[in-house]
């Protein structure tokens, strides 16, 4: 994918996402089938080819389109309890859950 120097801050959950045409990007565990378009339309900021706008709070028009390419796991995170001179310990493990989607379409109306 060619970089046109376009590219959107879009938040989706309680995180925000720079993302440009063509990147890969893991959100918020979602119910989507691999393949299937997702859009996000609560946009923050949007760079065109000549413009920036700013949104207050959101860009009214612009949206970002995505595919769902499946779902995605994060790294693990090892959490270990332990209490000095009672012979307490206790190691456990998690990996957040996430559904990748790669950016198609960057678009504003």
């Amino acid at each position: 994918m060619e970089k046109t120097g376009e590219y959107a801050v879009f938040k989706d959950g309680s995180k925000q996402y720079k993302v440009a045409k063509g990147d890969i990007v893991d959100v918020d565990l979602r119910d989507a089938e691999p393949g299937q378009t997702i859009t996000f339309d609560n946009i923050m900021l949007f760079r065109g080819k000549d413009d920036i706008l700013i949104g207050q709070p959101h860009v009214a028009g612009a949206m970002v389109t995505a595919e769902v390419e499946g779902p995605a796991a994060g790294e693990k995170v090892t959490v270990f309890r332990f209490k000095r001179r009672k012979g307490y310990h206790k190691k456990t493990g998690h990996r957040q859950k996430y559904t990748r989607v790669i950016i198609k379409d960057i678009s504003l109306k």
